[in-house]
């Protein structure tokens, strides 16, 4: 029997799951769901604003250090508890029977915020991004090309949630194929453009200016405080690392979770931390006229320097901006899938709590798509509640700050629960798993606890003044309802009858138990409940096509690498070429 599956055992919960997942492939769907552009490229503007370059660059090195810690703290747990539900499961146990309810309850509704949230962050910035596209395809802001008003972003951010609702609903059989392009698009897309955009600029900024030049806009940002500055500019980084528990909801698929779970959990934030910092270097070497990303006369209007800085660089180059297109069409891509892959989290979250009787309605939302047998009305209500979050954009300014806040608060709030559970918890009362923190653990997980509450205040935050109508942050006022509502329902009633994940095996005998007249939230089916196959009209089952599916992965990842290899000559060629006709010449 594998180890992860052993522990499992003992937690009380039977094999559901199949174990077929190695090391790589877990890591790269960890590292696929914390997503190198998602994070960083809608706030690079605005952090970069806040403070100047240096506060942005050296921003991420302190959040990354920070994020160890949280990491640290999470592979304990997870090596200790190698199950699908994770967070979920972690709070309950970690907590106790007496507040084993109340910690799940906090935690399956934290991760059900920032998931819904989530989707909204992955359609607005992929709307920002596709607004770019469009203007620099109809000739530049300069040129007479078309800048979508807010009616139309709006449209294009409504359009994208409906998109990924309707794939989830009607094709899931392909999101499963789509995630491992997304791997790739991610890898190959984001090495392109850390190689390649410093080498296309005319001109790179020097060392000096983009690790020591420190300015703030408070002529534009109404802030003139330099701490307060400073703090909003850690904002991106602190946006962009996280998502690394996905590793820690693949774990009983995974061979040997208890010992590969905590490694893709740290592996994960590594390889973010240095490709996420290699693309804020990459852009901020690449400025060519910093004043010039925010003038509203430019080529991309003002409204999203990182398109501006990938069209300064290739019309400066090639007098054209066919360059910066192709690869704002990359990273479009990547907010693509990631909204379409968070959809189907953030559809499962609800199903599963749903089945508890933890949302409103529930006997609706809990309801299978009679012919497809996928939450199908989860999916719908986690789209509408993402387009109710947009409707502001009509209105506000600063609604992505508002949707991020959400998205971040309670995706890393989530985090919280069971790594404060751990913290104060009795030490014999806990099973170490392979990975173990030993005497260091309270000192991690209180550094780890104190970093997620700080993180989580300074997205309640104003990032602009002074407040008005238009550039009010509204999430402290929608969590707060939100939040609010949650609890008095718990003191009311739900703390009655809400008791967490139930066991599926007994773990003194080893024998299945009965299972519960109304389903709770399982381990296993948390993030992944997956619902019953469907059969085909001809009977056939869906289990030939999952068959088949490993066999055009192994071909696709054959032809990638080869693909890969070929890039990667051309990239060096280029290089010498560069380095040969202007830098020797």
């Amino acid at each position: 029997m594998d180890s992860g599956e052993k522990r499992l055992h003992e937690l009380g919960y039977k094999q559901e799951l199949r174990r077929e997942m190695t090391l790589f492939k877990t890591l790269a769907i960890s590292f696929s769901t914390m997503t190198l552009f998602t994070g960083i490229t809608p706030l690079y503007g605005s952090s970069l604003l806040y403070a100047g370059p240096a506060s942005l660059v050296w921003g991420w090195v302190v959040v990354s250090f920070f994020t160890w810690f949280v990491g640290f703290a999470m592979a304990e747990i997870c090596s200790s508890f190698p199950t699908t539900g994770s967070l979920y499961f972690w709070a309950a146990h970690l907590a106790g029977p007496k507040w084993g309810p109340f910690a799940s309850w906090c935690c399956a509704w934290l991760e059900t915020i920032g998931l819904i949230a989530g989707i909204g962050t992955q359609a607005y910035a992929g709307s920002q991004t596709l607004q770019s596209i469009i203007l620099l395809c109809t000739g530049t802001n300069k040129g007479g090309g078309y800048l979508a008003p807010k009616w139309l972003f709006l449209c294009m951010y409504i359009g994208l949630t409906i998109i990924w609702a309707f794939l989830n609903t009607f094709a899931l059989e392909v999101i499963a194929f789509i995630d491992i392009i997304s791997i790739w698009w991610q890898v190959i897309g984001g090495s392109v453009i850390v190689i390649m955009l410093p080498l296309v600029a005319l001109t790179t900024k020097s060392a000096s200016y983009v690790f020591t030049n420190f300015e703030t806009a408070p002529a534009v940002t109404g802030i003139s405080s330099k701490p307060y500055a400073v703090i909003l500019s850690f904002l991106v980084s602190q946006y962009s690392l996280y998502g690394y528990d996905a590793a820690a909801h693949l774990t009983e698929e995974t061979r040997g979770a208890d010992k590969n779970g905590p490694i893709a959990i740290l592996t994960s934030i590594g390889i973010i931390s240095v490709f996420g910092w290699a693309y804020i270097l990459a852009l901020t070497f690449s400025i060519q006229n910093y004043s010039y990303l925010y003038d509203p006369t430019n080529e991309t209007a003002g409204t999203f320097v990182p398109a501006q800085i990938l069209y300064d660089a290739f019309h400066g180059r090639y007098h054209n901006s066919a360059g910066a297109i192709i690869l704002l069409f990359v990273i479009w891509g990547s907010f693509f899938f990631g909204g379409l892959s968070i959809t189907t989290s953030a559809a499962r979250v609800v199903y599963a709590l749903s089945r508890d009787r933890g949302i409103p309605f529930s006997s609706i939302w809990r309801k299978l798509h009679p012919k497809h047998k996928v939450p199908s009305n989860a999916v719908w209500l986690c789209a509408a509640i993402c387009i109710l979050l947009g409707l502001p954009i009509l209105k506000v300014n600063v609604v992505f700050t508002a949707i991020t806040s959400i998205c971040t608060i309670g995706w890393v709030g989530g985090y919280a629960v069971p790594i404060f559970a751990r913290m104060t918890m009795a030490e014999k009362n806990f099973k170490a798993g392979p990975f173990y923190l030993g005497k260091a653990r309270r000192p991690v997980c209180l550094v780890a606890f104190l970093w997620i509450c700080y993180t989580c205040s300074v997205f309640l935050l104003p990032t602009t003044y002074p407040i008005a109508w238009n550039t009010f942050n509204y999430a402290p006022v929608a969590l707060g309802i939100v939040l609010g509502l949650i609890m008095i329902w718990w003191m009311l009633d739900a703390r009655k009858w809400f008791k967490g994940p139930v066991r599926n095996v007994d773990g003194q005998n080893g024998k299945e138990c009965p299972k519960n007249p109304l389903p709770l939230l399982s381990a296993a089916e948390l993030l992944q409940a997956k619902p019953e196959g469907r059969k085909a009209k001809d009977g056939h089952s869906y289990v030939k096509l999952v068959e088949f599916i490993p066999s055009v992965v192994t071909r696709l990842q054959a032809s990638v690498e080869v693909l890969l290899s070929a890039m990667v000559g051309a990239i060096h060629l280029l290089e010498e070429y560069y380095y040969t006709r202007y830098v020797f010449k």
